[in-house]
């Protein structure tokens, strides 16, 4: 096969939590033009209907969902919907997510929970869920968004549950990747520097000296910088690759 055509997923499934903002649509986006049809699962009806017409109009097959990826109930109906829909599922990007910037001794329970809750929760979850089709049809691939802050501790902000949170996810990618390799499912995370969303305000001046100017290539990135690599690990590009912890933080981590 030609090295180009093994980065394609044409006739493949990809489900893409949280896929109707931020680095889910750009995810949603990405792996549909590498030929995937897509459904996303995400909160927010009206988006969810904005971005599946934006896909269509590009020409992308896609499909929205309503569901909260840490209400599993409301998770696994959606898996159900979408394996009636599609008759299978090929790629999972766990991509749904929050944060809290808070000093430690100032977060609430209710906060820490809330963290936890999507970010750990919400992406096993997924993995259980869409992994038990996967491991049943003997091949898939997902992809864990989890976040150079499980390899750091950020500053000069504060976020103590949000850094264990991706911490876990890392994690559990390399506990799921070992268990369903034999299966034909490979496990794999992608950990994000600062990224132009609205979960990262990097234009705060307040930030911008730490988040910005400290970093190698001085710069945030845009959401579509990050779907490439995304698409690799979702991709037969990536067939030996499971286990792996991708950074794409412009260099923010090497100092």
């Amino acid at each position: 096969m030609p090295v180009l055509e093994k980065f394609q997923l044409v006739d493949r499934v990809a489900v893409v939590t949280g896929g109707n903002r931020g680095l889910g649509r750009a995810f949603a986006q990405a792996l549909g033009e590498a030929g995937a049809m897509v459904a996303i699962v995400a909160r927010g009806r009206e988006a969810n209907e904005v971005a599946v017409e934006e896909l269509t109009q590009a020409g992308i097959g896609a499909r929205a969902y309503e569901a909260d990826v840490a209400d599993r109930e409301t998770l696994a109906s959606a898996a159900e919907q979408i394996m009636s829909d599609f008759g299978r599922v090929d790629v999972l990007v766990n991509n749904a997510g929050t944060v809290v910037h808070k000093p430690s001794l100032e977060v609430t329970k209710d906060e820490w929970d809330t963290v936890m809750r999507v970010n750990v929760d919400g992406v096993w979850n997924g993995c259980q869920i869409f992994g038990e089709y996967m491991v049943q049809a003997g091949q898939g691939s997902i992809v864990n968004v989890g976040s150079m802050s499980a390899l750091i501790v950020n500053r000069p902000q504060w976020q103590p549950a949000y850094n264990a949170s991706k911490a876990a996810v890392h994690h559990l990618s390399k506990s799921l990747a070992a268990e369903w390799a034999p299966h034909g499912v490979r496990v794999n995370a992608v950990a994000p520097g600062y990224v132009r969303t609205d979960l990262s305000p990097v234009d705060d001046p307040d930030l911008k000296p730490r988040w910005i100017d400290d970093a190698p290539q001085q710069r945030a990135a845009d959401p579509e910088e990050i779907a490439p690599a995304v698409v690799f690990l979702a991709s037969p590009a990536s067939s030996f690759v499971t286990g792996a912890e991708l950074v794409i933080d412009g260099g923010y981590t090497v100092f």
